[in-house]
């Protein structure tokens, strides 16, 4: 029994001291690495109140740019996606009541032009960015929503793309800060 024990509790001592500190540390340094040293990025809207750009938001109103659809309804607690196939009905009905939700509130906007970022949700359900082209989509019922013209809301847009993080990808726009400064336009 010692002869066993003794092995086990050893490699006990050797797992806690792993997980509970030199993993742990790992992780923090490796984060520190990261752009605002894994703290998040913390925008304040005029109203005073704060969230983190980096976890997307639920926009659902007109006057409002929408953000990308979300498998787990933003919640950062429990992120991830639908995890259904391409081909699963539940997930093709999904998809087709986002298309006639967003062809009813943008008139005017056919079917095939309609970006899949604005009916698909993205792999952790929290995306904060839509692409140039689902901004720009928005922009003419945003204007109407709020009587703007198209040309301002369209210089606003172009005002938010970010370029692709590392190089790699297609330029984005951040929903949020897109829509904190939509609010402030007079």
């Amino acid at each position: 029994m010692k002869k066993e024990l003794i092995p086990s509790l050893i490699l006990t001592v050797i797992c806690i001291v792993f997980f509970s500190g030199v993993y742990p540390l790992l992780m923090w340094g490796i984060a520190q690495m990261a752009p605002n040293h894994g703290e998040g990025f913390v925008v304040k809207d005029s109203k005073g109140k704060y969230y983190y750009e980096n976890i997307g938001q639920k926009f659902t109103d007109d006057k409002y740019f929408w953000s990308r659809p979300s498998g787990v309804d933003y919640n950062a607690a429990g992120s991830g996606g639908s995890n259904k196939a391409p081909d699963n009905p539940d997930y093709l009905a999904d998809v087709q009541k986002r298309i006639d939700t967003f062809m009813t509130h943008n008139p005017g906007i056919k079917k095939a032009e309609i970006p899949s970022d604005m009916v698909t949700a993205s792999g952790s359900g929290l995306d904060p960015h839509i692409s140039v082209e689902a901004a720009n989509i928005q922009v003419a019922r945003i204007a109407k929503q709020r009587g703007f013209d198209n040309n301002k809301v369209a210089a606003l847009v172009k005002a938010h793309i970010e370029a692709p993080m590392y190089g790699m990808g297609p330029e984005r726009i951040n929903v949020l800060k897109l829509n904190i400064d939509l609010d402030n336009i007079k």
